[in-house]
């Protein structure tokens, strides 16, 4: 480790705690979410398999948080993070952990995700195989590369697709074997939420982005649109359960995720008022409550 000048060895923070940090575990929950309801999907259109949901599950945290200890080193390399950032502390830009360090730590870590990978490639064939490698660019392209993905304002689109289709479809897929409707449809909702996240964070950061040319949506549309957006994005999300309900996908079930609906009333009074640093805690509320409603979905499907 090599603190910066103003760092004394006294207040350096443990080094478990500096990766737990950098993991960014108010994120995580975006991992946790899209598995939980594939395998809800996978229960309703009775598949479910046991060991294929617990090696997603792993192989989805595992590519996360390789993509976030790639995301701190490489926001630092650009620019994107100073030490005078709002967000949560990034280890690179204070000067707790060198980039190589970070880095290498991205390698293991991605290196962790094939071995779990290879049980899911061996369950479902080739086309995982091609998934996975995608996703293995996709964690460090998102901001390294020539054409970083979060650079180019791509992060909501790329994040949508890993967090929706490809996490809950792969895993309903994963476990029984086939590939329906429904799970595409379910993976939707899981998509939106993840973008949520994003949007929390990037209007955080906008103006910080914006000086490093950092080309987010928020910074293409503002603070104001952003935040509208957002609010958007989960009412369209609290909608679609009973869309699916209307054509068929679910029964009265769907009304379990009602049970969320004061998580998001929260999350919109949040958006409204607060900035800068205070929507540090709006972002981690946004992960669990985007969790809690995968939760209930996936029950519904399970129930339905």
């Amino acid at each position: 480790m090599s603190p910066s000048s103003s760092t004394t060895q006294a207040t350096q923070p443990s080094a478990w705690y500096l990766w737990f940090l950098a993991a960014r575990p108010k994120t995580l929950p975006a991992s946790i979410a899209p598995i939980v309801l594939g395998t809800g999907v996978a229960i309703h259109e009775g598949g479910f398999h046991a060991p294929t949901a617990i090696m997603a599950l792993l192989t989805a945290l595992l590519l996360q948080i390789a993509a976030n200890f790639a995301n701190d080193a490489l926001d630092f390399k650009r620019g994107a993070d100073t030490p005078e950032r709002t967000g949560p502390t990034r280890i690179v830009a204070s000067g707790y952990v060198s980039v190589n360090a970070v880095l290498w730590a991205t390698a293991v870590t991605l290196v962790l995700s094939i071995l779990t990978g290879l049980y899911l490639v061996w369950r479902g064939g080739p086309p995982f195989l091609l998934l996975g490698l995608f996703a293995i660019v996709c964690a460090v392209a998102y901001t390294g590369g020539p054409w970083p993905l979060a650079y180019l304002g791509l992060g909501e689109v790329f994040v949508f697709l890993f967090f929706g289709p490809i996490a809950v479809t792969g895993t309903a897929y994963l476990q029984t074997l086939d590939l329906t409707l429904t799970s595409l449809a379910a993976s939707i909702p899981s998509g939106l939420m993840a973008v949520c996240i994003l949007i929390v964070n990037n209007v955080r950061d906008l103006e910080q982005d914006r000086r490093a040319n950092k080309r987010t949506v928020a910074v293409r549309i503002g603070d104001g649109a952003s935040r509208r957006e957002y609010v958007l994005i989960q009412q369209l999300t609290l909608i679609l359960p009973f869309l699916f309900w209307s054509f068929g996908w679910l029964n009265a079930w769907a009304l379990l995720t009602i049970l969320s609906w004061p998580l998001f009333w929260q999350l919109w009074r949040q958006i409204g008022e607060r900035r800068g640093a205070p929507l540090n805690a709006t972002l981690g509320a946004t992960g669990r409550t985007s969790l809690v409603f995968n939760i209930l979905l996936a029950v519904a499907f399970a129930l339905s």
